[in-house]
């Protein structure tokens, strides 16, 4: 059964409304058209004022629709021969992390993302899409034979945040990640960060450190969620409304702030309404970040990096 968020309830409704009488007119003589066209004119005004208007809250419910399209969807329709590659060499192989080498456009790139599941099942198997430090570590394998063999990188970043689990910080989260902010930082080829859904904390950090990052609109990318930012706030989690809205987490807002490149756009009704679709306006982008990454020598790149990653934030130096 598809997960109905609130806000988009009333569109739904007029939604299985307009089926209704189309059904009644293909199985009896009713001439019900007048009728339909004038709830299909009204359903379009409806979604125009309800998609066109969303608010952080709504924004942050779209982000984490159990439908939306993971990294493996994008994978299917935006690269040809994929070839997943698995395990960090040194404990294992972490599902929340899918990594491998296929073709954009005929040229060789190397795809990282994070990966949940569609169910409980997968989501179980995935971790919910939460890395153990095993996952950036093959995320990080990838990455430098990607540099070795002068292949760009794109990675696709969609998960609430690393795993805090006890096994994970024993076996060092937190230098995984701190480890593939480094390396990133100082990769010569090109890297094209995308957050596709949540982007949360230091797990998505881990695979955020790029020249260009985009946003779908309906995405989110914050250091902590609304409700936890909420109970250290006001000690209310209930708050992660307020909080959301608050934050600047939404892709607008980030762009705003100069953290991102570019905003996506999103079919109306979120990128989950239809995956082909939602991955040609990706495609777009991505197709001429590549260009404009690839016409700068190495040194030109990293430069602009290191440049890119100084302006964001307000800070003050002082002549000691």
């Amino acid at each position: 059964m598809k997960q109905i968020l609130d806000f988009e309830k009333p569109v739904v409704e007029l939604r299985e409304k307009i089926a209704e009488l189309k059904r009644l007119t293909k199985e009896s003589d009713m001439d019900l058209n007048d009728e339909i066209a004038t709830l299909e004119t009204r359903l379009e005004k409806l979604e125009e004022d309800v998609y066109d208007r969303l608010r952080p809250w709504d924004r942050v419910q779209m982000a984490r629709h159990p439908e939306r399209p993971t990294t493996l969807d994008y994978i299917d329709c935006l690269f040809t021969d994929f070839l997943e590659m698995h395990g960090d060499r040194l404990y294992g192989d972490d599902e929340a992390i899918v990594s491998g080498i296929g073709k954009y456009k005929g040229e060789p790139v190397t795809i990282i993302g994070h990966q949940r599941g569609k169910d409980t099942k997968e989501n179980i198997r995935r971790n919910f899409g939460m890395p153990h430090p095993e996952g950036y570590r093959k995320a990080l394998r990838l990455m430098k034979q990607a540099d070795k063999f002068n292949r760009p990188i794109i990675c696709f970043i969609d998960t609430k945040g690393a795993y805090p689990g006890k096994a994970a910080e024993e076996r060092g989260q937190s230098e995984a990640i701190a480890r593939n902010l480094v390396e990133m930082a100082g990769l010569s080829v090109p890297i094209i960060c995308i957050v596709i859904g949540e982007g949360g904390s230091g797990g998505a950090l881990a695979l955020g450190v790029g020249d260009h990052i985009h946003m779908l609109e309906n995405s989110t990318y914050s250091v902590i969620s609304p409700e936890g930012a909420a109970a250290l706030l006001w000690k209310d989690s209930n708050q992660a409304q307020s909080a959301a809205e608050t934050m600047k987490i939404t892709s607008y807002d980030l762009k705003q702030l100069h953290v991102i490149d570019q905003v996506i756009p999103e079919i109306r009704g979120g990128a989950h309404r239809d995956v082909k679709q939602q991955a040609d306006h990706i495609d777009h982008v991505l197709e001429s970040s590549m260009a404009e990454l690839q016409a700068l020598s190495k040194e030109d790149r990293l430069e602009k990096r290191w440049e890119k990653y100084k302006q964001i934030g307000d800070y003050t130096q002082l002549d000691l």
